[in-house]
């Protein structure tokens, strides 16, 4: 096992020397082969991804899992998307002289080799190899077992595309392996190899990263996001937010959890709200406060469920006094990820966006705008929730580290 990784990861830092000579033009060639080849192949990556949706036994993967026309169409969109931005490396983001004419510049790089540790998206893969490759970097991939067909083909596929074009192959390598302790050899012991990890997974894999990890996280863990209804909401626009939030697709990490309600509005917006997102197949767990207003019908939140999130039809209601309530209830439960506030007053949406310690905070807007195509960056391969940047969602730009070019002309220091 060892063995194995330890070549993987020897691979990638040959694989990352040779990119540094690949101008962008090559590199959007790939991406140019890669989505012709999406097209081509659709067929045999329905057929494996089948493979995947057959085994799984947990139905809240499957919407994630899903590789349909639709999401191929969607998917070859945001390539091309990427192959319009230009190069990520070599910019210059700061520059000035000095009184001695010393002349400085903050110049963009690539951060290096990237490992990514995921569970059922295969999406992920495709997204991960483009962002990469566009800025210059190579990844390591370990997807989860639930997914493993799918991400197979897409990862071969994708190594096609660089091969054609001359580039190293080995500027992506998916591990073949379903060993579960690989996960923690990547973590701890692949520090000659891998410049940052990105884990994208629940619970169990947080706490692994967090124990284990000696390579630098981007960190993309869970997402509780809520939604704060102000007693100054619009009652039709913020029943329309939050079903959407929540509903839209309950399985992704900007799905809400949480609703948080202002005590001034509760009988006005909290039942109507409710009772549509109860319609829809929603399961709501609510306080006594709410609860009393629906005759002790519903189902009473317990503490837990504040730091749950559930990636299924299912959310927690919760009373606030206002919004600095609402703000302390995120900052105690919350997982630094999206957080939105619904609300008709410019100044009390400013204490909660100012407030919230969220990598997204949002005003009249729905959670799920969380993600990178919606951005504008043509994909992610994250969400950072970590305080130091890059911080939300992470594209080609958040994918480059600087140096700093310092010229002179003979100049000493004295």
């Amino acid at each position: 096992m060892n063995k194995y990784l330890n070549n993987i990861g020897v691979k990638s830092k040959v694989a990352f020397k040779n990119l540094s000579k690949i101008d962008i033009k090559k590199r959007n060639k790939v991406l140019e082969n890669f989505i012709k080849s999406l097209k081509k192949n659709s067929k045999q990556i329905f057929k494996q991804n089948l493979l995947d949706v057959k085994a799984c036994k947990r139905k809240e993967l499957i919407d994630r899992l899903i590789i349909n026309e639709k999401k191929i169409e969607s998917i070859r969109s945001s390539i091309s998307q990427i192959i319009k931005f230009s190069d990520p490396l070599g910019k210059v983001i700061e520059k000035w002289k000095r009184p001695n004419n010393l002349i400085i510049k903050k110049v963009t790089i690539p951060i290096g080799v990237i490992g990514i540790i995921y569970e059922s998206r295969p999406n992920v893969t495709i997204d991960v190899s483009c962002l990469t490759l566009k800025s210059g970097n190579v990844a390591i991939l370990r997807g989860g077992s639930e997914s493993f067909n799918s991400n197979k083909i897409l990862a071969n596929l994708f190594r096609e595309s660089l091969y054609i074009n001359g580039l190293d192959k080995n500027c992506i390598q998916f591990i073949e392996k379903k060993n579960r302790k690989l996960v923690d050899y990547i973590l701890s012991e692949m520090t000659n190899y891998i410049d940052v990890i990105v884990p994208r997974g629940g619970k169990s894999l947080v706490a692994k990263v967090k124990k284990l990890s000696s390579v630098n996280v981007i960190g993309h863990l869970e997402g509780n996001c809520h939604v704060y209804v102000d007693k100054d909401a619009e009652l039709q626009m913020a029943k329309k937010i939050v079903v959407n939030s929540k509903m839209r697709r309950t399985s992704i990490c900007g799905a809400a959890e949480t609703l948080l309600i202002d005590a001034k509005c509760i009988k006005s917006h909290a039942i109507p709200i409710i009772r549509e997102l109860i319609l829809l197949g929603c399961e709501v767990v609510v306080d006594g406060k709410i609860n009393n207003l629906f005759k002790n019908r519903l189902r009473t939140a317990k503490e837990i469920d504040w730091k749950t999130e559930y990636l299924s039809p299912k959310i927690s209601v919760k009373t606030v006094n206002g919004v600095r309530d609402a703000i302390a209830h995120i900052t105690k439960y919350g997982t630094m990820h999206t957080d939105s506030i619904i609300t008709k007053n410019k100044k009390t949406a400013k204490i909660f966006l100012d407030g919230v310690n969220s990598s997204i905070a949002i005003h009249n807007a729905s959670t799920q705008f969380a993600d990178g195509g919606e951005f504008g960056f043509g994909g992610e391969i994250g969400i950072s929730t970590n305080k130091m940047p890059p911080r939300g969602p992470v594209g080609i730009n958040q994918l480059t580290s600087y140096k700093y070019v310092v010229e002179g002309k003979g100049t000493v220091r004295t």
